[in-house]
């Protein structure tokens, strides 16, 4: 069956956040994700219809009509609000209708609000109230999932509910917070702009501040009050205000280099680093730069300079504990230490449910995001995935750099990444890949077979490789020899030049 298309209908402004969760929900449940389609209006590709004609002409491509309802009634087109031409077009087609209603019953709507509510129970629609957005992600699950099994007898697991509950629980409330102590004037609007150039894939010429804003507030970047200003939300202060801990005081880094292998008194360098999200982890990696020592190597006829740890490795533990911090936790800040043989990077906060220690070490974990507004700002700046894929990457950086792999451990509630340095054996650091004289990095070597290893000697030696060697060398049938050679492609390490008979494989990038 192809995926269900569930249109959701609300006044935009008003429920972003609670919009935003929907789309979340059905884009990351592990079971939901397989059947079911979110549709943001604001999200789809411009059209040339006016208003709410457009709304219609992207419900008639869906199969669920999703309506959420708080206090105002919306902006009225042909004396009705967008949302209610919408109800009343799903209404017509027969969809599916899921209503949902925030707050309790004697909250004060609009008086518009009021008539729409009681035309719905007129029409004798059940509904489900909420009180925030994740109550709403439970409700709409168990909607969802009860129309499945009774349209297509299709029901997840009892592993999916356990692992989408705890997904669940493990998101903080703490982004979507609304705040009203910085307004957009008061923001850093280069890195905004940056945000939405790569999330939106244009170009930095050809976005507007409008253009910017709208991103922004549909990523609960932003929030728009009834007079048209715009405020940071929580996730916003963290991302784009010049010192978030002006308003937010746990929401920075403090740096420590100590001389020997334990805290001490007198660091030899301290600093208290306050920026905007995206910068700060960019000045941690410069303390570090500065207070680590980077040797150099002749390599042929270029000169090396080292790193003592791999910086992609310290980005990756840097974006995690910025991205998967307790931000409900107003007491303590991220830390960073610098010592004589490693780097401890700590935060605050243990890993959330259904993550365990047990589970992070193996690496055998569903992605899991307490910050999930963070984590997909962070991963446009930094071009890090949001599949939890980062500690895997990170112990990959640390094996092709000579380290070992690694450590994460916890301590009086901080999560913490420890990354084993070189100490006095400076020996042990690998040249960087790309550099001259490094083809294959340690963690791609650690996967080669005893033919693979000799296939590359005699591409170094010979400038090339076939098929028709590599059976004849090792008395193997063809397709070992392909498959072979397949892997090194697939690893970047061979290129395959040629067809047929002449196909022969080379260096990467050798022409």
């Amino acid at each position: 069956m192809n995926k269900l298309r569930i249109f959701i209908s609300s006044v935009q402004k008003e429920l972003e956040n609670e919009r935003q969760a929907v789309l979340s929900l059905v884009s990351t449940d592990a079971f939901l994700q397989h059947h079911f389609e979110a549709v943001l209006y604001e999200l789809e590709p411009a059209a040339s219809e006016a208003g709410w004609q457009g709304c219609l002409k992207t419900l008639d491509t869906c199969d669920i009509y999703l309506l959420i309802l708080w206090r105002e009634y919306g902006q009225t087109e042909a004396l009705l609000s967008i949302t209610h031409h919408e109800y009343l077009h799903a209404k017509q087609k027969g969809l599916p209708v899921l209503i949902y209603i925030k707050g309790p019953a004697e909250l004060k709507r609009e008086e518009g609000t009021e008539k729409f509510f009681k035309e719905i129970k007129l029409d004798g629609y059940k509904y489900k109230r909420f009180g925030n957005y994740l109550e709403l992600q439970r409700e709409l699950r168990s909607s969802l999932i009860k129309l499945l099994k009774e349209k297509y007898n299709i029901e997840p697991s009892s592993d999916e509910n356990e692992i989408a509950e705890q997904t669940i629980q493990a998101t903080s409330e703490f982004e979507t917070k609304i705040l009203k102590r910085l307004r957009w004037e008061d923001l850093n609007h280069e890195v905004a702009k940056k945000l939405v150039e790569v999330a939106e894939g244009k170009s930095p010429e050809g976005l507007t501040q409008e253009d910017i804003l709208n991103s922004l507030r549909i990523r609960g970047i932003i929030w728009t009050d009834s007079d048209g200003k715009h405020y940071a939300t929580a996730a916003g202060t963290v991302l784009l205000a010049p010192d978030p801990s002006a308003v937010l005081p746990h929401c920075r880094f403090l740096a420590d280099a100590y001389r020997g292998d334990s805290p001490d008194g007198n660091p030899s360098d301290q600093e208290d680093i306050r920026a905007p999200l995206p910068i700060a982890i960019e000045q941690v990696i410069a303390f570090i730069d500065r207070n680590t020592r980077h040797p150099i190597r002749v390599v042929g006829l270029n000169r090396v300079r080292l790193d003592e740890y791999p910086v992609e490795a310290l980005r990756e533990a840097l974006v995690n504990a910025g991205v998967h911090r307790n931000y409900e936790d107003g007491s303590r800040r991220i830390m960073v230490e610098k010592f004589s043989d490693k780097i401890i990077i700590s935060s605050p906060g243990l890993p959330p449910a259904p993550l365990t220690l047990q589970k992070l070490r193996s690496g055998k974990y569903r992605p899991c995001s307490r910050n999930p507004i963070l984590a997909q700002s962070l991963s446009y700046f930094h071009r890090i995935e949001e599949r939890g894929s980062g500690f895997r990457r990170m112990r990959d950086h640390m094996l092709d750099h000579g380290l070992d792999q690694p450590r994460l451990a916890t301590e009086s509630g901080y999560f913490q990444v420890i990354l084993l340095g070189p100490a006095d054996d400076m020996g042990r650091l690998r040249i960087p890949t790309g550099a001259a004289g490094q083809i294959i990095p340690p963690s791609i070597e650690q996967k080669l077979n005893e033919r693979q290893k000799k296939i590359i000697a005699h591409v170094l030696q010979e400038g090339s490789v076939t098929s028709g060697w590599c059976k004849e060398q090792f008395k193997v049938v063809y397709d070992t020899a392909n498959r072979d050679l397949i892997e090194l492609v697939d690893w970047n390490i061979l290129d395959r030049q040629g067809k047929g008979r002449s196909t022969k494989y080379v260096l990467k990038g050798d022409k």
